[in-house]
């Protein structure tokens, strides 16, 4: 009987395996083909095609093949400000649309920038600053069209709770503002120098269940840091955890609370979540969450300066320096003690601005369909932090609030960010004075409602679904920085995802094969129930590359999984596997250590008396198999193109041995 009757009837242990053997061995043997070995390849270009597919994955200097020279230059001149690029097709119709996006997100900024300058204990102004220069720089230079540029609140939080932890602004003001500087100085360094030398796949390191938990705690952090404005608390600690916030925040209840600032910070708190779910619901409303904290910040100023609230405990702003931003270069430590904790300050914000940067900016490139160049996007966000540092600005970077903001008004180029630059500018030299009267509860009503589309309840939702794993780095990303700190937070958030990493490396998984019914393939017996094993044969797939971290881990899953395939056949009086046979399709790659593993296994299982079988092993696997001499080990005649090919191969010796 054949194996496809044997299917058909649905017997699991194929008794009739011997006739059929028979039946392979006449003339109608299927033909089998050979492994292929790859040609030997040159070592210098093993090690260039290496580099390249590691740096230049996404072939950058594609475009420059079969060009004139002048014509590269002008391709290297667009790459670098690709504004030169799009501008060539630039139209009063786009120009339209930029506009109207870049004045909203100007009244969506301005306000903001205001309280997260406060958020980085620096003075309003500087959050200003930071929503001038930077969008300028970056509209030449990067690569997104929706993106927009400023501070925002979890890089403001995390540069301002390193630096205070270096030094008190309250106390040294003035090396506080230039550790700042110097800080967003190597922050700018950090993102260039990924960029420029291709180290981009870097962030992604940071997982996304990670970057979901560590955003959600630090917007809680930051929502119970604004309880000092929001309540009108003149004395608050400077600790971010939630239980030493909650004891500052209960033991001023009696003395320390104002109700005028209540008042007016939980009105306007209401009114802007209200303008935000109207926004939400009616998408052709955007511009009403857009614009509610400008009309509040404007309103809350009226209404202090007529009823001079500000003599009865209500904080406010008070003075915000006028003109566009001083040169701050000579601010800069170059040497010194705080030259290295500007460093180290500066790589942590770097990559956590980043890292959020080109994930807003992917995105929405994946919305309007355009490819967006993550290492270009790094190399501008580098330079408009640098120059930043030198213009008296903070670490800028991508605002995720601000760029759908600017994305559903109908921004057409990085234009919107001229726009909105120009409209700060205008704010720094004539409308600055007007702000004198802010109160601090206004700003931290809009910070608050602001962040608080930062706690993603969906996305964790769908992370416990998908991944447990990925859902422990989550919560321990989150609670790492809600009870101890913004660092703390994100070190577990590291660690999580190289743990996981590491997990995966070294505990790969593996599966046992077994026939699917009617057919020559061969899949894992727990996803596919109806598939049968074969008599005498145990076929196991590995499910990742082969290497040190590994090896040993995989040679004893194996006899481990053929231990216990013996231990069944033997309660169930059936004879014992006579082949092993390991399906390497999975297997990328394999190093020294296990081929040493494999030589190992290979020994194993003739004590056994066992023969091991691979299947499908790809080009790299092959030509090392080759080179350590593991096919003589072996046997030629034991490498097979496909599972199906050793199973009609081996079989037949099965029968005819004793």
């Amino acid at each position: 009987m054949s194996h496809q009757v044997a299917d058909e009837l649905g017997y699991k242990d194929m008794d009739n395996i011997s006739a059929a053997s028979s039946r392979h061995n006449s003339e109608n043997f299927p033909y089998v083909h050979k492994v292929g070995v790859p040609p030997k390849q040159n070592l210098l270009k093993e090690i260039a095609g290496t580099v390249k597919e590691t740096f230049f994955a996404d072939d950058p200097l594609r475009q420059f093949k079969d060009q004139p020279r002048s014509r590269k230059l002008v391709l290297v001149f667009q790459a670098l400000f690709p504004i030169f690029e799009w501008g060539r097709n630039y139209s009063l119709s786009k120009f339209k649309g930029d506009l109207i996006a870049g004045l909203t997100i100007a009244s969506l900024c301005i306000p903001q920038d205001i309280g997260y300058a406060k958020l980085a204990n620096l003075d309003p102004q500087y959050g200003l600053y930071s929503s001038f220069v930077p969008p300028l720089i970056y509209a030449f230079m990067g690569s997104s069209r929706d993106i927009a540029i400023g501070p925002v609140a979890v890089v403001s939080l995390l540069l301002g709770t390193l630096l205070q932890n270096e030094i008190d602004p309250s106390e040294n003001p003035v090396d506080y503002l230039r550790l700042a500087f110097t800080a967003t100085f190597f922050a700018g360094i950090t993102q260039f120098t990924l960029g420029f030398f291709r180290l981009g796949f870097l962030i992604d390191f940071l997982s996304h269940a990670a970057i979901v938990g560590f955003m959600a705690g630090a917007a809680i952090t930051i929502a119970l840091q604004q309880l000092k404005g929001l309540l009108g608390i003149k004395k608050f600690t400077k600790k971010t955890d939630i239980v030493s916030v909650m004891r500052s925040a209960w033991s001023a209840a009696h003395h320390g609370w104002n109700w005028e600032t209540i008042l007016i910070g939980m009105s306007f708190l209401a009114f802007l979540l209200v303008a935000k779910y109207i926004g939400k619901k009616k998408k052709k409303l955007f511009w009403v969450p857009a614009i509610a904290p400008l009309i509040s910040v404007v309103l809350s100023t009226f209404f202090v300066y007529i009823t001079r609230a500000d003599k009865h405990g209500v904080q406010i702003v008070k003075h915000i320096r006028r003109g566009i931003n001083p040169s701050s270069l000579n601010e800069i430590f170059f040497s010194g003690e705080y030259l290295a904790k500007g460093f180290r300050i500066g790589v942590l914000a770097g990559m956590i601005a980043l890292t959020e940067a080109v994930a807003i900016g992917r995105t929405f490139a994946s919305m309007k369909d355009y490819q967006l160049d993550g290492n270009k996007e790094m190399v501008a966000l580098g330079t408009m932090n640098v120059v930043g540092s030198m213009t008296s600005c903070y670490v800028a970077t991508g605002s995720f609030s601000r760029s759908a903001v600017n994305y559903m008004a109908g921004c057409n180029t990085a234009a919107s960010n001229i726009v909105m630059s120009s409209v700060v500018l205008l704010t720094l030299e004539l409308i600055t004075p007007l702000f004198k009267y802010t109160p601090n509860a206004i700003l931290a009503s809009i910070i608050i409602s602001a962040v608080i589309s930062l706690v993603d309840i969906e996305a964790m939702t769908l992370i416990w679904k998908i991944d447990k794993f990925d859902f422990v780095a989550c919560m321990g990303a989150f609670f790492g920085v809600v009870f101890s700190s913004v660092e703390i937070g994100l070190l577990i958030a590291v660690s999580i995802s190289f743990a996981k990493i590491l997990l995966q490396v070294t505990r790969p998984r593996t599966a046992v094969l077994g026939k699917i019914p009617r057919t020559t393939v061969y899949r894992n017996i727990l996803q596919y129930p109806a598939a049968t094993k074969v008599p005498g044969i145990l076929i196991v797939r590995v499910d990742s590359a082969i290497y040190f971290s590994n090896s040993n881990y995989v040679k004893e899953r194996i006899l481990r999984w053929l231990a216990d395939e013996e231990e069944q056949l033997k309660e169930s009086s059936r004879p014992g596997v006579q082949y092993l046979i390991v399906e390497m399709s999975p297997v990328t790659d394999i190093d020294t250590s296990g081929i040493h593993a494999m030589e190992e296994l290979f020994r194993s299982l003739e004590k056994r008396d066992v023969k091991l079988v691979l299947a499908n092993p790809g080009p790299v696997v092959v030509d090392k198999l080759h080179a350590s001499k593991f096919h003589e080990m072996i046997g030629e005649d034991r490498i097979f193109l496909t599972v199906e090919d050793a199973i009609v191969t081996c079989a037949p010796k099965m029968d005819l041995e004793p």
